[in-house]
């Protein structure tokens, strides 16, 4: 795990002038800032802790923004999903909060009672299907799933246009990969197929692309860019925008069903900065936030903000979108079969 002030970030990531660019990008008088009294006791407390599975040179963008802005100072710390939920289980069990935002796509998990309600006026511009019924987190960017291959590999005109398709390219078998928690795009494989179809269909993918089963998603879309493995076999749409953009061989397609889940934000309901951490998740859902999410190929859930680059959901057309947010013994039964099924390669 990492830990990192934004001024080691800033040193660290990107540097100080590109956070402070994204910074000086922000309204002079932005509308997340509007209640002032919220402002006032958040600059009262000076300081936020973020916990994050969000990589930290785009973490250093987004929360440079943030405290350019509003000169409250940000802890990062960040981890994989798994990581942020074991040491925010351990914090709890000892009664020592030391986190105010928790940013994750696996925020759900947590127990209710560790999250505060909350309801960012910024919020009401996004989907209520992108937001906890509850309104303990708010879904500030779309991970929206999709196959990605390696641009010198492999030609447009090759990729399959079904997954029954996709099954038959032998001729990938070995230069295919899946990241080994995946089991909510297997959950939506099932929704649209039915669960005998669905389970005939992935037996086949296995049988006959023989796909390396992988550990993180931002390594994998990596590892496509640099040829590594020749196609995902999904992966997160953003995270091969992000790769490309950065010079990596690699783009991704839609296939349907496509399976679509959150980047979640919620407050600590112990949290030790209760005001700042209301603040950040503001800015956040706002249109300012929205538009610094982007800058590292995050998808934006709130209508009216671009995606970077313009056009990265034109593929969806009228294909099926199932989204997917499982937990507890839902999460249970996807993983053991995602497991069951991955195992027979």
């Amino acid at each position: 795990m990492t830990t990192l002030t934004m001024r080691a970030a800033r040193l660290a990531a990107i540097g100080t002038a590109a956070v402070f660019a994204a910074g000086s990008a922000l309204a002079a008088d932005p509308s997340w800032m509007a209640d002032k009294d919220l402002v006032a006791k958040a600059k009262k407390e000076g300081k936020v802790v973020v916990y994050a599975s969000m990589n930290e040179k785009e973490g250093a963008t987004v929360y440079g923004a943030f405290e350019k802005a509003t000169g409250i100072k940000v802890e990062y710390v960040r981890s994989s999903d798994t990581g942020l939920l074991a040491r925010i289980t351990v914090e709890k069990r000892a009664r020592k909060d030391s986190w105010d935002i928790l940013q994750t796509t696996a925020l759900h998990r947590l127990p209710k009672e560790w999250l505060t309600v909350i309801d960012p006026p910024e919020a009401k511009a996004i989907p209520a299907g992108a937001k906890d019924p509850g309104m303990r987190w708010v879904g500030i960017y779309a991970n929206y799933n999709s196959p990605a291959f390696n641009t010198n590999l492999v030609k447009k005109s090759e990729l399959p246009k079904t997954y029954e398709e996709f099954a038959k390219k032998t001729e990938w078998a070995g230069k295919v990969a899946i990241d080994g928690t995946d089991e909510e795009w297997l959950y939506a494989m099932c929704k649209h197929y039915g669960e005998a179809k669905c389970k005939e269909i992935v037996g086949a993918l296995v049988k006959n692309l023989k796909p390396a089963v992988t550990k993180g998603h931002l390594a994998m879309a990596r590892q496509v860019g640099a040829g590594e493995y020749a196609v995902a076999l999904n992966n997160y749409v953003n995270l091969t925008v992000n790769v490309k953009m950065r010079g990596g061989a690699t783009d991704f397609w839609y296939l349907e069903p496509v399976t679509v889940f959150y980047g979640q934000v919620g407050v600590n309901s112990g949290a030790p900065h209760p005001n700042a951490a209301k603040l950040v998740a503001n800015f956040l859902a706002s249109a300012d936030g929205q538009k610094v999410l982007t800058k590292g190929g995050r998808i934006p859930t709130r209508p009216g903000v671009d995606t970077n680059p313009k056009g990265v959901l034109d593929g969806i057309g009228n294909k099926v979108v199932i989204p997917a947010v499982i937990a507890g013994a839902e999460e249970d039964k996807w993983g053991k079969l995602f497991k069951e099924l991955f195992a027979r390669r």
